[in-house]
């Protein structure tokens, strides 16, 4: 029976390295996500060549083809025929997808994303608390008090703090009853926890965000829709600021 073909170091023919080729893909696109995100290759700037790539990744033209047309997917890079594949604009790059923000990376202020999402949410939060008073079931109420005391017990912790202010947020928006709104929870929950991941680390004083969260709860539990839209927008109001406070002490990427 003749031996098989010895697998390229980023193509598997089977076996084990069948298992390794999408682990491999993975941290490809990763690395060149990332020189792409820092900087190292600019909108309107063409990547090396397939050749260069697999010489500098140590992996078969396939794997490096495949991450191609993930960045591509993502927005990230144009592909053209004969002439090779260029940084698409910043603009172009698919910033509500929870990958690519993962390779913009966590610590990286972008003044568009971040003011983009809080104008986003201005048009929309209130809107939505306003209907969850009347429309919440007590299940709705009860995901929204549970995110609220987990944020009250994350205090002094930012990342925890976050993952509990993203599940407020969320569970507003879907219990606003609104199909649109609920949907809308889940495209933008990625973008808003890197934005509010960037407040909520220069906060000063964030008993006024529990205050303002809390004011929203009590609002909710009432079935009073003004109180709601208004504490709504005063939570929306802290975030503006601290935000502001993010820009100016953080470092913009370049456009």
């Amino acid at each position: 029976m003749p031996a098989s073909a010895p697998a390229s170091p980023g193509g598997a023919t089977g076996g084990s390295d069948g298992v390794r080729r999408p682990r491999v893909q993975r941290n490809v696109t990763r690395a060149l996500a990332g020189d792409i995100c820092r900087g190292l290759h600019r909108p309107g700037e063409t990547l090396p060549t397939e050749n260069e790539l697999c010489l500098a990744h140590g992996v078969s033209r396939t794997v490096i083809r495949e991450a191609l047309k993930t960045l591509e997917s993502k927005g990230l890079v144009i592909i053209r025929s004969r002439v090779g594949t260029q940084v698409a604009p910043r603009e172009a790059w698919n910033i509500l997808d929870p990958q690519v923000l993962d390779w913009v990376g966590p610590h990286l202020l972008d003044a568009d994303l971040l003011t983009g999402v809080l104008e986003a949410r201005r048009v929309i939060e209130p809107e939505a608390a306003s209907l969850a008073a009347s429309r919440a079931t007590l299940q709705d109420l009860a995901e929204v008090e549970q995110a609220f005391e987990a944020m009250r017990a994350a205090q002094g912790d930012v990342d925890r703090f976050t993952h509990a202010d993203v599940a407020f947020h969320v569970a507003l928006l879907k219990a606003s009853r609104n199909r649109v709104f609920m949907q809308f929870a889940g495209l933008i929950e990625a973008a808003m926890r890197h934005a509010l991941r960037a407040s909520n680390a220069v906060a000063e004083l964030p008993g006024e965000a529990i205050a303002a969260h809390g004011a929203l709860v009590e609002a909710l539990r009432l079935r009073d829709a003004a109180a709601a839209r208004l504490a709504s927008g005063h939570i929306l109001d802290l975030g503006a600021r601290d935000i502001a406070t993010a820009l100016q002490r953080g470092t913009a990427p370049p456009s």
